[in-house]
């Protein structure tokens, strides 16, 4: 690993605090330790941005983005551009370290790499199309449009499971608008965060880019609450926890920013009795064990009708019994290490609710044990029959634990789809066009994701990703979701020589 850190230009001790192109840290800064959970070594340090650096990333910033509005937003698509063709030269060092840092396998590290190009690439076109809307005006010889400009200052704050790329989700397109961008990474991914700005130095200093405009800080959630109370800040888009989101909602909201959320998922497959289930089977699979359930949008609970509810329990534990746990840079495995010591004890608590709720264990969970495992970050995914209402199967678990749940009528399973308190993602697998229709309906799915034939993980670049309910509400990634990171302005001239008035208001002297 040592040859692909260096390659990455990471050290022993890295500055956690950067300003694009002038990397610094304070003397006896805080220090951040950052351990591979695949095998518990520690890869390297980080370190912690104070005060006073974090004001003068923020002075930085806000002096970047004066010179940085000015530049056409073609131009600043084809830095972006440059950013993505170096990210297809760092894939295998980048998807390396993202794979060892978080722990997800690495054909998924080399695919969350392949998700900032495929943004990048997005991001380029988007800078050709940042479209405004024309009105005709009620009032003779006046023209009407609307247009759209940048906000400012984007903070990203990122969760460790997706370590690199829903930062370059937000800084792309936030970058093309106009915006320059702060980004807060997880504490538990420093490196990945230190990683990406060092290939992003290069370009910024060939294209003699303003200092501030992509800037990285680090530390806990109290380098994320200076962010969130920072009034030079307009838009604060933040991943992870609905609690999380919920303190940062109404602490930005307190001095009415912007915020742009994507918290919790609680998402459900649909299998219906005209469902394929070799698709079923392969599509659930990934979704509950992917990441090692790690995944805002993996999949938490099967609901299966009942005529096929044993043939798909039957299927599914015998797919689990063929799963391999281990070292997720051995393409043999199939399942990597949880983040930490602390996913894997909320783990084992879950299995415990469950147990104590009065559910019935299909396919037996346990940490892993033994030659190769002493991180004791290694699970084994678990499957458990369960109703919809438990209080655990209401509440998301960042694990590999699947529910399975019974259904009668097809109405039944969409309503218990639609009972939790997140909507992010859901789907159904079926063969009949009515029951697709019917679940992709107003009043089927409540999800901000529905798909057919498709498990809930997995989203492509150019579609809106994002919830609904405590999910956030927010979109990135894709469609309009750039008009999240500017503002819009309506525009009326006049061009005659009165000065009619709107609603035929008279006011004549």
């Amino acid at each position: 690993m040592k040859k692909f850190l260096e390659e990455l230009g990471l050290k022993e001790l890295n500055n956690g605090t950067s300003t694009g192109l002038e990397d610094f840290s304070a003397a006896n800064a805080e220090i951040i330790e950052s351990y591979s959970p695949v095998d518990g070594s520690l890869i390297g340090k980080v370190t912690v941005t104070t005060a006073e650096e974090y004001d003068k990333v923020i002075k930085t910033a806000s002096e970047a983005f004066k010179a940085w509005r000015h530049i056409p937003a073609p131009q600043r698509g084809e830095i972006v551009r440059q950013y993505g063709e170096e990210l297809r030269r760092y894939k295998d060092p980048l998807g390396r370290l993202v794979s060892y840092e978080m722990g997800k396998s690495l054909q998924e590290g080399y695919g969350e790499v392949q998700e900032m190009i495929d943004i990048c690439d997005f991001a380029v076109g988007l800078s050709r199309q940042l479209y405004g809307l024309s009105m005709h005006s009620e009032r003779p010889n006046h023209r009407m449009y609307e247009q759209w400009h940048p906000l400012g200052i984007v903070a990203i704050i990122s969760a460790f499971n997706f370590p690199v790329a829903v930062w370059s989700w937000n800084s792309m397109i936030a970058m093309v608008c106009g915006d320059v961008c702060v980004w807060k990474p997880s504490e538990k991914t420093p490196l990945c965060s230190v990683a990406c700005q060092n290939i992003l130095k290069k370009v910024l200093k060939e294209n003699n880019v303003p200092e501030g405009v992509c800037c990285v800080i680090n530390g806990d959630y109290r380098i994320g609450e200076m962010m969130t109370k920072d009034h030079r800040i307009p838009l604060v888009s933040a991943t992870g926890s609905t609690r999380m989101g919920k303190i940062v909602a109404a602490e930005v909201a307190s001095r009415l920013g912007k915020t742009l959320l994507e918290l919790g998922g609680n998402n459900a497959i649909i299998v219906t009795p005209n469902a394929d289930l070799d698709v079923t089977i392969m599509g659930a699979l990934f979704g509950a064990v992917g990441t090692c359930g790690q995944r805002c949008t993996s999949t938490r609970r099967l609901i299966i009708h009942e005529s096929v509810y044993d043939e798909v329990k039957n299927k599914l534990a015998n797919a689990y019994g063929q799963l391999k746990i281990g070292d997720p840079l051995n393409p043999d495995n199939h399942v990597g290490p949880l983040i930490d010591k602390g996913a894997v004890d909320m783990y084992l608590k879950a299995i415990e609710k469950i147990k104590t709720s009065g559910g019935n264990i299909v396919v037996d969970g346990g940490v892993v044990e033994g030659a190769g495992y002493e991180s004791g970050c290694y699970v084994k995914p678990c499957i458990a029959e369960a109703e919809n209402s438990f209080e655990i199967v209401q509440t998301e678990t960042f694990a590999p634990i699947l529910y399975l749940i019974k259904y009668k009528e097809l109405d039944e399973a969409i309503a218990m789809q639609n009972a939790v308190p997140q909507g992010l993602s859901s789907a159904i697998m079926t063969n009949n066009l009515r029951e697709a229709e019917q679940f992709l309906s107003s009043w089927g799915s409540d999800c901000g994701i529905a798909n057919v034939n498709i498990g809930t993980s997995g989203a492509e670049i150019g579609g809106a990703f994002g919830g609904e309910k405590e999910t956030g509400g927010g979109r990135e990634s894709g469609s309009d979701a750039w008009k999240a990171y500017m503002r819009r302005q309506t525009n009326t001239i006049n061009y005659s020589t009165e000065l009619p008035l709107a609603q035929g208001i008279k006011f004549d002297l």
